[in-house]
């Protein structure tokens, strides 16, 4: 058709041109109204990747290099490492338990909650079927799990893994701009899940206070509260200084050692022997790839014997992402000096390795007259000190300002609105509309909306309030605004803390409570930026 108009056009014939333009705009609404019905269809049977590659489409996104190129050339997932001579750690004391015996109902509720619409493992059995046929197969697959139990061995083919290169860059232009995720078997993830949480009522005693990644109830807003409140609490004095150090591993997940997991373990109910196997037979894969469930719990639990929290100094984890804090008062650096130095003997013996390019500080000081510090040395490479650094999702800055966030989170939000306005082109109906908000964009611009609502400004949280107001002309209808939500969480997540006991800020919210009543008192608040942070914003 458009060749037609094209020829038509330049023939000069006004009546036929007419008539082919119309024609064209005919066949254009039949075929955005067909494609409408496809995206509502994939949007109903939560079908996400559909609806991606749909989108895609819609906006005129061209892809990068093709996975294929990136499947043959991807670089080895364990590169050669150079240790120090190998220590072994203390052994925790040993856990006396019965050994582990799967049940029917424990295998029921797993099938129970599969997704059905994620894709088939290399096995080939459909998530769907497991799903539906729940309460037919729990007994079959309780005996095979049992039997895998007993005999100490994991099918090979529930250990084989497809690897798919997934783009870490918008625009990936080398086999190292992917990452790969693995596809694992369901009945694997089943059986892993039902150890897990047999693991967690074994060794939960052991695990770090500040490892906020796989906690029930603790996530990324509670890991960037923790470090803010210590921060600025810390900021209300005379002559401090914060020092953050944010450490990276390369291929964290993949450098984990049996030997050194089993001492620290410390099980004795056969469920090791199983783990082992199942560490030490995997195909295609590094054992402890973060796709699977296993993997970040043992990986928590490997990293578990290194804390170190005090007053002026504390390391917090979330999962492979650590970060060590210093208080410094007065220019005195030198507990914060040898954590680190021991931090990164611990990483060296235990055999994971630091990424010291990618390890950067960024250092907070308020003073009018700027101190000199000096750069922190490791493994020969001073370390860069920064301005910003992008911890968790978060943008923080040397200014404990939330600009540099706020104009990551616009530019995100923008692009959200293009893809709303595009399928609003579609004529895609209201409450898919309002689905797709809530799920794409709304998730982008209210991400640790806990953290920096209270502490950012009226101009941040404006910009951001204009792209909703947008987004809400584009659904025809009322939108919660920054402070509306922003509030509504913040009660949530102090509820939160105050309901869990193991929280790390528990006992600092509780604290506050009056003498007299139930009520929390507002904490006492020298400088604006403190008074303006979680916990005194959320009791306020």
């Amino acid at each position: 058709m458009n060749s037609a108009n094209e020829r038509v056009f330049r023939s000069g014939d006004k009546e036929e041109l007419g008539r082919v333009q119309k024609e064209l705009r005919q066949k254009i609404r039949k075929g955005k109204d067909n494609y409408r019905r496809k995206l509502e269809k994939w949007l109903e049977q939560n079908k996400a990747r559909d609806v991606w590659s749909g989108l895609q489409n819609i906006a005129g996104h061209r892809k990068g290099v093709g996975r294929d190129q990136a499947s043959v050339h991807y670089p080895p997932l364990n590169p050669p490492l150079r240790l120090s001579p190998l220590i072994t750690p203390t052994p925790p004391p040993q856990s006396s338990s019965t050994p582990l015996s799967i049940t029917d109902d424990q295998v029921r509720t797993q099938l129970r909650n599969i997704k059905g619409w994620k894709a088939p493992g290399p096995d080939g059995i459909s998530p769907r079927l497991l799903k539906d046929c729940a309460d037919q197969l729990c007994g079959v697959f309780r005996h095979l799990f049992n039997l895998s139990l007993s005999l100490e061995k994991v099918p090979a083919l529930w250990k084989t893994s497809c690897v798919v290169p997934v783009s870490k860059t918008p625009h990936p232009k080398e086999p190292n701009h992917f990452r790969p995720v693995a596809l694992t078997s369901h009945l694997m993830k089943t059986m892993e899940r039902i150890i897990l949480r047999h693991l967690r009522t074994l060794v939960g005693t052991q695990l770090d206070s500040l490892q906020f990644a796989y906690q029930p109830g603790i996530g990324v807003d509670d890991a960037l509260i923790y470090m803010l409140h210590r921060s600025l609490l810390h900021l209300e004095g005379s002559g401090s200084t914060v020092r953050v150090m944010f450490f990276d591993f390369s291929s964290a997940f993949n450098t984990i050692k049996p030997s050194l997991l089993k001492v620290k373990m410390g099980v004795e109910d056969g469920t090791w022997e199983w783990t082992d196997t199942w560490l030490h037979g995997q195909q295609t894969i590094s054992p402890t790839d973060h796709t699977q469930v296993l993997s970040p719990f043992l990986f928590t639990l490997y990293t578990s014997d290194f804390t170190h929290n005090t007053t002026h100094c504390h390391i917090q984890k979330f999962s492979d992402d650590t970060a060590i804090v210093g208080c410094v008062s007065e220019g005195n650096d030198l507990e914060y000096r040898t954590v680190i130095r021991d931090f990164v003997s611990w990483s060296e013996l235990n055999q994971l390795q630091l990424n010291t390019s990618k390890t950067k500080e960024m250092i907070v000081n308020f003073r009018r007259k700027a101190s000199h510090f000096t750069p922190v040395n490791i493994q020969g490479l001073d370390i860069e000190v920064v301005e910003s650094y992008k911890f968790l999702g978060v943008h923080l800055n040397n200014k404990l300002n939330w600009t540099d966030n706020t104009h990551a989170l616009y530019k995100k939000g923008q692009s959200r609105l293009h893809l709303l306005r595009r399928l609003r082109s579609f004529g895609v109906c209201k409450a898919l509309l309002r689905t797709f908000y809530d799920s794409v964009m709304a998730s982008a611009i209210f991400y640790a909306v806990v953290c920096w609502r209270a502490g950012s400004t009226d101009r941040d949280r404006s910009r951001l309030n204009k792209l909703i107001r947008r987004a809400s002309s584009v659904l025809d209808g009322p939108l919660d605004s920054i402070e509306e939500l922003g509030e509504r969480r913040m009660l949530t997540k102090l509820t939160s803390i105050m309901d869990n006991t193991s929280h790390p800020l528990h006992d600092t919210v509780g604290s506050l409570r009056s003498s007299f009543s139930s009520r929390l008192l507002h904490p006492r608040c020298k400088k604006e930026r403190f008074r303006r942070s979680f916990i005194p914003a959320a009791v306020r």
